[in-house]
């Protein structure tokens, strides 16, 4: 199995798509993932990380009405910040993290380790996935950085942003 950064590094230098991340609970890491690669900068434009409600709402555009009914760790506000990345930096891609680390900060609907993973393209095309992630903070943020590379991955290996491809 190629490993969740060196796919994605390959198949964005392949497609020639632009990319930008929004990132909470991992506080910068998938930036630092990405620009680890050589020549991450011919895709890689940028990062915001928006750990703060306000940032999310003020910096990417998320909705009030998102966070206030869905709350910061949703399906909901991770399409929206991948969304909002995207428009932000104007590229191709936005990719999206948002979730509890924990120690703390958890509740029985929403657990330490939940965390949702979003990449948005073009026309509306978006794709969540929601994870539960076991172990301490350090890995609970590592696991979600992986998550997110893999769902850039599995998008960018889609013809059309439809049906996967074997690369």
């Amino acid at each position: 199995m190629v490993a969740p950064v060196r796919e994605a590094d390959q198949l964005l230098s392949r497609t020639g798509l632009s990319l930008a991340a929004a990132e909470s609970c991992t506080g910068g890491l998938l930036g630092v993932r990405l620009t680890d690669r050589p020549g991450a900068s011919a895709y890689f434009r940028g990062a915001v990380v928006a750990y703060a409600d306000e940032i999310k709402r003020t910096l990417l555009g998320v909705p009030d009405h998102v966070l206030r009914c869905h709350g910061a760790v949703s399906a909901e506000c991770a399409r929206s910040m991948a969304y909002g990345v995207r428009k932000l930096f104007s590229v191709d891609l936005g990719v999206a993290i948002t979730g509890i680390a924990g120690p703390g900060g958890g509740s029985p609907g929403k657990p330490v380790g939940l965390v949702y993973t979003a990449v948005a393209g073009d026309e509306g095309a978006s794709w969540v996935e929601e994870f539960r992630f076991v172990g301490d903070r350090a890995q609970i943020r590592t696991q979600a950085a992986d998550a997110a590379l893999e769902l850039l991955a599995d998008t960018l290996s889609r013809d059309a942003w439809g049906t996967r491809r074997d690369m």
